[in-house]
């Protein structure tokens, strides 16, 4: 294994070949060098983001979350944040520096509790816009909060009440809503997977899916 140090995404790192001795013909080399220097070690990042406040301290908590999704998750993943509007970072911004952090694959988490008209159209087409400049990266989009059993703990938690009867992933894992209906709360019902996600160039499916949401965030 011969290491080449290089420049990824704007980051030193030592990338590493098993070309060893091998030297490409005069006519290929600039190609292969040139293919060589660009070559990016898949990453994925998370971009978290809320609608945007007035009010400081609101927008400050996004800080303090992604700090501790970032701590929860390690070295290996890039964690940001951005806001829909009325503060900073953008979510071109938040796009953009994923990007910088040597980010390959980018997965978007509306921070929202119900998929409203927000979560689900949006946020992903402003991402769409946001990505445009980026051909190479792989976006996604996933459903926001909804309905999930660790809020119902948390809630919990909240009113300084025990749980009375502990549930599981699995046993939570059905719809919630008292028609049991499945599709009532969309891309909310607990019966849908947690790890459920869009690409970004879905969005104009996403979107006519769900033209007639005008639940607010």
């Amino acid at each position: 294994m011969s290491r080449i140090n290089t420049e990824c995404a704007g980051t030193s790192r030592e990338c590493y070949t098993s070309l060893g001795p091998v030297e490409p013909a005069p006519d290929e080399r600039a190609n292969f060098r040139g293919a060589l220097f660009t070559y990016r070690d898949p990453m994925k990042a998370i971009l978290l983001i809320d609608h945007g406040s007035r009010r400081d301290a609101a927008n400050e908590m996004m800080d303090c979350m992604a700090n501790l999704v970032q701590a929860m998750a390690g070295p290996g993943v890039v964690v940001r944040y951005a806001h829909m509007e009325l503060a900073e970072p953008s979510i071109p911004a938040g796009v953009r520096q994923c990007v910088e952090a040597g980010a390959t694959e980018l997965i978007v988490f509306p921070y929202m509790l119900s998929p409203g008209k927000h979560s689900t159209g949006d946020i992903p087409r402003m991402v769409a816009e946001a990505a445009s400049g980026y051909p190479s990266l792989d976006v996604r989009v996933t459903s926001a909060f909804g309905v999930h059993e660790k809020l119902a703990e948390l809630i919990l938690g909240r009113a300084s009440v025990a749980i009375y009867n502990p549930i599981n992933a699995e046993d939570a894992a059905h719809c919630w809503h008292s028609s049991r209906s499945t599709t009532a709360c969309g891309d909310g019902c607990r019966c849908r997977p947690v790890d459920q996600s869009s690409r970004v160039s879905d969005q104009e499916n996403v979107s006519s899916r769900t033209s007639d949401a005008r639940v607010g965030i």
